[in-house]
């Protein structure tokens, strides 16, 4: 069952367009270098994202969002826990970011209870 990983980002204040630029445009490269140990082959689905643009002004400070999808749940443990590139990318926004929210889903599921 895939598994949709949504990561909402809040830069902080002050950080220069180009790191922000940057910093995304190597987020979603996380699907071109993040890969299966086992044989070296990309596991991540998709990744998009942009700049917040909603009208609501619900966001409560998130300037943006990108939306990760995996074939499976394992890949996106893989992903968290061991992934040497998103380790890297995690590294990378240290200090840049005020707040990071990250919520997983699996389409259709509305309850972990029966």
């Amino acid at each position: 069952m895939t598994v949709t990983h949504v990561v909402l980002f809040k830069f902080k204040l002050g950080i220069l367009v180009g790191h922000a630029k940057a910093l995304c445009a190597n987020f979603v490269g996380l699907q071109y270098s993040c890969l299966r140990p086992t044989d070296n082959r990309r596991y991540i689905l998709s990744i998009k994202g942009g700049i917040n643009n909603s009208p609501e002004g619900l966001q409560d400070g998130i300037t943006h969002g990108f939306v990760v999808e995996f074939a499976s749940a394992e890949d996106r443990d893989y992903y968290v826990d061991k992934d040497p590139s998103h380790k890297a990318f995690v590294k990378s926004i240290e200090g840049l970011v005020e707040k990071v929210v990250v919520v997983d889903f699996s389409e259709g599921v509305y309850s972990n209870s029966i």
